[in-house]
């Protein structure tokens, strides 16, 4: 279950900045540590030690993804990253399967509306919070018909929440 959190907008960008810095401050630190130790201790003076500075990258990148998944990403430093992260993933999933969604939305299929109002409740969320402030016209009026088809359900509009079940639901709905 995901649930979309109110964030500002300006505090995020700082925090991920932050987080986003000291990711790479990491990886280039390491990636110049283990290409010189390589070097150091396999190559040879004057002759061309590319494969090794480019497999202490290589082992810089693997050692800072570990670090990223397993000690860092429940850091709150990484919060708002992985938060990020998250609506974004869950996002995809909904765009993945949007045909049946609409499809099913359609024939006023409550999951289906709960879903689409929750995609369109993380699209403005996520383009809030990455400063997208590009014309939004279409997507709003889309927004405010599917509010109003809602409301006229008498279904529940603010759909924060989002189980990804509802999408093997809908899946599996007949066609």
């Amino acid at each position: 279950m995901f649930e979309i959190q109110p964030m500002d907008a300006a505090t995020f960008r700082q925090q991920t900045r932050r987080s986003t810095v000291i990711i790479a401050v990491l990886f280039l630190v390491l990636a110049m540590l283990f290409s010189s130790a390589a070097v150091a201790l396999f190559g040879e003076p004057g002759s061309d030690n590319l494969r090794f500075n480019v497999g202490g990258v290589f082992l810089a990148f693997l050692l800072t993804a570990a670090l990223l998944r397993g000690r860092f990403w429940n850091q709150s430093w990484m919060a708002p990253a992985v938060y990020s992260w998250r609506l974004k993933r869950n996002l995809m999933s909904i765009t993945n399967v949007m045909h049946q969604v609409t499809a099913a939305v359609e024939k006023n299929d409550s999951t289906a509306m709960k879903v689409l109002r929750f995609y369109h409740l993380g699209l403005t969320q996520m383009h809030e919070l990455d400063g997208n402030s590009s014309d939004h016209g279409q997507l709003w009026r889309e927004v405010a018909a599917h509010k109003v088809r809602m409301q006229a359900l008498d279904l529940d509009t603010e759909q924060t929440r989002f189980d990804p079940a509802w999408l093997d639901t809908l899946k599996q709905a007949p066609r």
